[in-house]
């Protein structure tokens, strides 16, 4: 199933939808996405039953205006996952990774309120000059649960989507020395969309620690980024077992990847050159496209005044 947040022409409220055959078929009730988890996914299956034999509305998929499948996330987690972007950032560098990556996934808690849908357009930073995009997956969680183990973990994935982490490089730099966040470097935004694909959508895919699932990225049209969602060093049962550990994961939680290898302009302007993959600027048009996903388009605004503290 690939279920979104669309916004009915009809009345202009956001329902949950099934994609099916080109068009959204829109659910009568619920009247949001979220109060289809809870469960093993019994409740999407009855949904998605009414949706075809009963639907609100039937609009083109072209048509629809999509919000993020679960616009605003009881908590949203980014992970750091994928080591290939960790050892290419770090040698890039000059410095080693840390031995306990590869023991501790370590995440952290983005934010619920800055949730934009996968054509809304992102503003940059205020005060920012190196504006960033992340390539990622996320996980939507369907059933919570607390110190779960990665097989159980596993079982409580509702479905994936993609998860553009927007990034103000030169405030994350400025933060990152004070030993606290991503605070302001990572605030202003974060896309999903433009579904929730259940995980039997991906079964015949399964490969290594994930699917076998290419994700790119483009701005203007250039090649930028070009992963696998198979190359995941830390499955996503462990992700949501370490992020269960001693509290309580909950319907609807999201949790993130982090970058695919060779997924954001930092990685790559360290590798290659700023000149050769320069930071956003305002008017970019970004894509970011994973396999049976869908894809984030993306146009880049200016930033909002930065208004002063003191």
């Amino acid at each position: 199933m690939r279920w979104a947040t669309y916004v009915s022409p009809i009345d202009r409220v956001k329902r949950p939808g099934l994609l099916h055959s080109g068009a959204i078929h829109g659910l009568r009730d619920p009247a949001r996405l979220i109060d289809l988890l809870g469960d093993d996914g019994t409740l999407l299956h009855a949904a998605a039953d009414r949706a075809l034999s009963d639907p609100f509305e039937v609009i083109a998929e072209a048509d629809a205006v999509l919000r993020a499948p679960i616009p605003v996330p009881p908590s949203v987690r980014d992970f750091y996952a994928f080591e290939e972007h960790v050892v290419t950032a770090h040698r890039a560098r000059g410095t080693e990774v840390n031995p306990d990556w590869y023991e501790l996934p370590v995440f952290y808690f983005s934010n619920p309120a800055a949730i934009y849908g996968p054509r809304d357009d992102i503003a940059i930073s205020p005060g920012s000059q190196r504006f960033d995009y992340e390539l990622e997956i996320a996980a939507i969680v369907g059933r919570g649960g607390s110190d779960l183990t990665p097989h159980e973990a596993a079982a409580h994935i509702a479905g994936y989507t993609i998860f553009a982490d927007w990034s103000a490089r030169d405030l994350q730099a400025r933060e990152r020395p004070l030993n606290l966040g991503p605070v302001k470097g990572k605030d202003s935004a974060t896309s999903l969309g433009p579904y929730l694909v259940t995980p039997d959508e991906l079964a015949d895919r399964r490969h290594g620690n994930a699917y076998n699932l290419e994700m790119t990225a483009t701005v203007n049209g250039k090649p930028y980024s070009a992963g696998n969602f198979q190359d995941i060093y830390w499955t996503y049962g462990e992700l949501l077992a370490y992020a269960s550990r001693g509290t309580r994961l909950v319907p609807g939680d999201v949790i993130g990847s982090g970058t695919v290898g060779t997924g954001c302009i930092l990685e790559l302007s360290l590798v290659h050159g700023v000149d050769a993959y320069p930071y956003l600027q305002p008017g970019d048009h970004v894509t970011l496209e994973i396999e049976r996903l869908g894809r984030i388009d993306t146009t880049i605004q200016p930033a909002r005044p930065l208004i002063p503290l003191r």
